[in-house]
């Protein structure tokens, strides 16, 4: 088996590729590598935006994989009609949950405990005592219970919550207990002290936290969204931050990048990271592992791991 194999990353600097395939560094500049037409394996570059991900699609006829290097999928959705039949679409599960999760307890302690308050009064040499709210005791709700809910609420477990409620698009039992269904936000959502966004965005998830939604969070609640921007309507949000009643702590917004000048940035109670949970040191020993394993499966012709849809 001859196939053009596109990566983000030089062959040289991944472990373990197989010798059957030709392999044709890309990353998004302007010139490629290779004739798009020849390439059956498509990694799609990490951080690069949709524009840089879907460029080549419709040139890449003989295309038999697109290998994202993100948990989610919805840079690449909007091409994928640009494809032949058969080609199959795969995320990148097994290599973000770990810094994810270790993000969302950054942001859930240090919205908890002030720490930006903290950062602000070393910068002005004011010494803020006081009591804070600490993880401890609380009600967490963890809405997207994937792997990279379930990788939160790992690191949970030692922090001493009085719960952890689990939501996802269907109903189902863990080892850890009941997963819930959307369905029941209602009743889950006045209960939690932190709500977690952790779930794909997808037309069923789009502005899943809406006015409705927040309004039946409990005062004083803490959002944090490490999903992705669109799943929260940033005009309700604002809404509920301005009049000081929810908290919030944002790793993705809308827009992303979040422009000078948005109300965000000074909205009370509302920290925001730059869309920081993946990019970590953890990245790319377990991208490239990944790499490495789908491509000797496809150099095989053996199953794919991680496949979430086969174009029709």
């Amino acid at each position: 088996m001859t196939a053009d194999v596109w990566l983000p990353f030089p062959p040289d600097k991944i472990d373990g590729l197989p010798d059957a395939l030709r392999y044709r560094f890309w990353n998004g500049g302007p010139q490629y590598p290779a004739d798009p037409a020849d390439c059956a394996f498509y990694v799609v570059p990490y951080m690069q935006g949709m524009e840089v991900a879907l460029r080549p699609l419709g040139a890449m006829t003989n295309l038999r994989v697109v290998q994202t290097l993100s948990a989610g999928v919805d840079h690449v959705r909007p091409g994928l009609d640009r494809l032949p039949a058969g080609v199959q679409l795969c995320n990148a599960r097994g290599v973000h949950e770990a810094s994810t999760a270790e993000l969302t307890l950054t942001l859930v302690l240090a919205s908890l405990r002030g720490i930006p308050d903290f950062v602000r009064g070393q910068q002005r040499e004011e010494w803020q005592s006081g009591f804070r709210p600490a993880l401890a005791d609380k009600t967490v709700l963890i809405v997207g219970y994937g792997s990279i809910g379930a990788a939160i609420e790992d690191r949970l477990v030692p922090f001493e919550c009085a719960r952890v409620a689990r939501v996802a698009r269907s109903s189902r039992t863990t080892e850890r207990g009941q997963v819930h269904a959307f369905t029941d936000l209602p009743e889950l959502l006045p209960e939690a002290d932190v709500v977690v966004l952790s779930t794909p965005l997808t037309e069923q998830t789009r502005g899943l936290a809406d006015a409705e939604f927040l309004a039946g969070m409990k005062d004083g609640a803490l959002l944090v969204n490490v999903a992705r921007g669109p799943v929260v309507d940033t005009e309700a949000l604002l809404a509920e931050l301005e009049s000081e009643r929810l908290h919030a702590a944002l790793d993705v917004t809308d827009p992303e990048p979040l422009p000078a000048g948005h109300p965000l940035w000074h909205a009370p109670g509302c920290l925001i990271s730059p869309h920081a949970g993946g990019p970590t040191s953890a990245f790319m020993p377990r991208a490239t592992r990944l790499l490495a394993s789908q491509l000797t499966r496809f150099a095989a012709d053996e199953p794919l791991d991680n496949v979430v849809l086969t174009t029709e």
